[in-house]
């Protein structure tokens, strides 16, 4: 199975979320997609999560995953 790389990897959030900020040092080089800057990145973040509003999303190998759980 090929490994993501992080220009392959997009994580929905926002600038000051501590949690979002984990999930940028984590993946260096992911996408990053501000939903309060970019309100339509935030209709996209919500059709991936179901509705979820929570961040971040992170969206890699095809699967969405709401928040972040490693380091916690």
């Amino acid at each position: 199975m090929a490994q993501d790389t992080p220009a392959s990897i997009r994580i929905y959030g926002k600038d000051g979320c501590p949690h979002t900020k984990r999930a940028r040092d984590a993946w260096p080089g992911a996408v990053f997609l501000d939903v309060i800057a970019d309100p339509p990145r935030l209709e996209e973040m919500l059709a991936l999560s179901g509705g979820v509003r929570r961040i971040p999303v992170i969206v890699k190998d095809g699967t969405v995953e709401i928040g972040f759980k490693r380091g916690a």
